[in-house]
């Protein structure tokens, strides 16, 4: 026991020193590179740098903060650097190839970044699913739904797939049918009245209304007015509601689906026919 004292005391009295010159170092090196990061953040925004692209540059900066630190650590305690680097490229080597699906999600999020075929808050659909674009990191980029859940796609599904880009603003399509003695102007009108009337919907691009296609028992109208990404669903409840209202203000009618059905009775055998047909 008295042995084990004594080695542990030797030891703090050989690398105590060492030990402590090296977490100041690390400790240093943490708050060097948080301060630079913050810094280098808030000059990248400045300059409407992608928070995408801005969040690589300032990683990569404190990484390598990071990593000289500890090679200044790990020279307070005499290990040989030039051995340590070229060990640490052959099992880079190794691990690459052990790790090739996660390389790839870190090329493809590198290649997304720079080529920015979308951007946070854009409305995407790709690989059957669709949302709005919520984080580009580099493994993996998050779409969020309407119903607030969370998709999470691998980088390297996205690139060289096919992607629809909504941008920020979608088109909502209204359809509504009226009854074929309406008066057509007076429908159109009172479709436009309820699209100026929106606050949600955007005046520019201008909404698209008009007459979409004749129906079995109605003229169906098609209201298109154009909205942002985070309005779409609640501007297109308001719009069905605000149809219906106005159309029954302006005594307007939305006919209900009819068929006439018509019932033939079956026409009876002839009498000549019958009376042979019992004499026999």
């Amino acid at each position: 026991m008295d042995d084990a004292k004594k080695l542990i005391i030797d030891f703090f009295i050989s690398y105590g020193l060492q030990i402590i010159g090296a977490l100041i170092i690390m400790g240093l090196g943490g708050l060097l590179a948080k301060y630079l990061g913050r810094i280098l953040d808030e000059a990248l925004t400045k300059k409407g740098m992608e928070p995408p692209l801005r969040n690589l540059i300032c990683r990569g900066v404190k990484i390598l903060i990071f990593a000289f630190t500890a090679v200044l650590a790990l020279e307070k305690f005499g290990v040989p650097i030039a051995p340590m680097v070229a060990g640490i490229g052959v099992a880079g080597v190794g691990i690459g190839l052990a790790m090739q699906g996660v390389l790839g999600n870190v090329v493809s999020g590198l290649t997304i970044i720079f080529t920015k075929p979308f951007r946070l808050g854009e409305w995407v659909e790709m690989l059957g699913v669709r949302g709005e674009v919520t984080a580009i990191e580099l493994f993996s980029t998050t779409l969020t739904h309407p119903d607030r859940s969370r998709i999470i796609i691998p980088n390297r599904k996205i690139v060289g797939e096919i992607l629809h880009n909504y941008g920020a603003v979608r088109q909502l399509t209204i359809s509504v049918g009226v009854a074929y003695a309406t008066d057509l102007k007076a429908a159109l009108a009172a479709a436009r009245r309820v699209v100026d009337a929106n606050p949600r919907l955007l005046k520019e691009p201008t909404a698209a209304i008009g007459i979409s296609s004749l129906g079995d028992s109605a003229i169906n109208i098609v209201i298109q007015p154009w909205v942002s990404v985070s309005n779409y669903g609640p501007a297109g409840a308001e719009l069905n509601l605000a149809v219906v209202e106005e159309f029954r203000r302006s005594n307007i009618s939305i006919p209900f689906p009819q068929r006439e059905i018509r019932i033939l009775k079956e026409p009876e055998p002839p009498v000549e026919l019958a009376t042979t047909a019992h004499g026999r």
